[in-house]
């Protein structure tokens, strides 16, 4: 009797059970939760970005400083001799206000930068995780292939040796053999790029190895249409980039505003040693200045800010109906994939199996020819594989959806 293969669908969903890609040291177990978690606090590029929240801390304390006083001191050979004064600008209006606030803008703005580049590293983590389920999945159906394979040999001598079948089918079988060990060489070099892009991502050495559990075991939850939508309103990456360069633009806006208000100089100090008639020996001075806004009143400025406050309001309304667009498609092949790989488990992997069992027994009872066989095992193979690539395409749909809302589903 052929050995049972009813084991071989459990492996391909856990896709965790193939060929060792690090074996000079025991794999460290990885569920999803814990590797997004590990980016998350490792990822370099949003160590990089967070870096950035620093620099515009710094610019809402510079936007808070007030102009220095100028200290001036004077000798000549005219009357007073010498002279000390003090002029110190005086800001008119919201000026600073308006300033602390735009600085506080661009922080928030400084900050969905982050946020959107945390959902995209959580995406990248996510497919990067799942493909590397998908490598081991791979490996695990290849090692398979060479199993079988090498049990047809066997049967294949053993027929020939007692004369019921030709030499030829010895050949066949061993070219299967070596098929499927060639395949089983290229899933192993894959599973390692896949390990080796995992860990980038994760910060972690390129030699460490991860024991992914039940990966493709579990299926992305199902949300509502309409859920996802009034979601996507309101974490959208791309909407809350938008809207908060609509509001910096406004607060750019108000600041040119106020900066058209001009500013008073003060100036006050103290005159010495003035001999003479009416001479003195100190005496205070004193005197105001002000710009007289005539001709510039940052009127280029301004209609050049709210020309682009109208823009990002064209931009945000376009946006909002291209990420509905990108939320329903997402949904849509999320379903499809989701239908596809209960499809492939409940029916079309079994089927596929039972023929493979039946042709190889009916070949080892001389009933059947080893093309027969062959053409059975390469289905068996073909819809593992199939599997396999649905799974992954439904775990990425997933991601992409995810990605489009800008909240975490799962």
């Amino acid at each position: 009797m052929k050995p049972c293969r009813s084991f071989l669908l459990p492996i391909l969903l856990v896709a965790a059970s193939g060929a060792s890609v690090g074996a000079q040291q025991p794999k460290q177990a990885l569920t999803l939760a814990s590797a997004l978690d590990l980016a998350e606090k490792q990822n370099l590029d949003l160590v990089a970005e967070r870096a950035q929240r620093a620099v515009m801390l710094a610019g809402i304390v510079t936007a808070g400083e007030r102009p220095n006083p100028t200290a001036f001191f004077g000798a000549a050979r005219d009357t007073p001799h010498e002279s000390l004064f003090f002029d110190a600008p005086v800001e008119i209006g919201p000026k600073r206000k308006d300033r602390i606030e735009l600085a506080r803008q661009e922080h928030t703005m400084t900050e969905a930068d982050i946020s959107a580049l945390e959902r995209q590293v959580r995406q990248s983590v996510r497919d990067a995780y799942f493909t590397l389920a998908h490598a081991r999945g791979v490996t695990t159906q290849q090692t398979e292939a060479v199993s079988l394979a090498e049990r047809l040999g066997q049967i294949a001598k053993a027929r020939y040796e007692t004369g019921d079948i030709p030499q030829l089918e010895v050949i066949q079988a061993d070219l299967e053999d070596a098929r499927a060990r060639a395949g089983l060489d290229v899933a192993q070099q894959e599973e390692k790029v896949a390990l080796e892009d995992l860990n980038a991502l994760l910060d972690e050495p390129s030699d460490t190895d991860w024991d992914l559990g039940s990966a493709f075991e579990t299926m992305p939850p199902t949300l509502p249409l309409d859920e996802l939508l009034a979601r996507a309103a309101n974490s959208n990456a791309q909407l809350e980039g938008l809207e908060q360069k609509e509001k910096v633009q406004q607060r750019q806006t108000a600041l040119l505003r106020a900066e058209r208000i001009p500013n008073l100089g003060l100036e006050a100090g103290v005159d010495f040693n003035s001999p003479g008639p009416g001479g003195f020996r100190e005496g205070a001075r004193g005197q105001v200045s002000m710009e007289l806004p005539l001709f510039s009143r940052n009127q280029g400025e301004i209609a050049a800010s709210q020309a682009s406050q109208r823009a990002l309001e064209s931009q945000v309304m376009a946006a909002h109906r291209a990420v509905d667009a990108q939320v329903m498609s997402a949904d849509h092949d999320l379903e499809a994939q989701r239908n596809k790989v209960e499809t492939y488990r409940a029916t079309i992997i079994p089927s596929a199996e039972h023929l493979e069992t039946m042709a190889e027994e009916s070949y080892r009872a001389g009933a059947a020819p080893i093309l027969t066989v062959l053409t059975a095992q390469q289905a068996v193979q073909q819809v593992e594989l199939e599997y396999l690539d649905s799974a992954l395409a439904m775990h990425r749909a997933f991601s992409r959806l995810e990605l489009a809302v800008g909240a975490p589903l799962d």
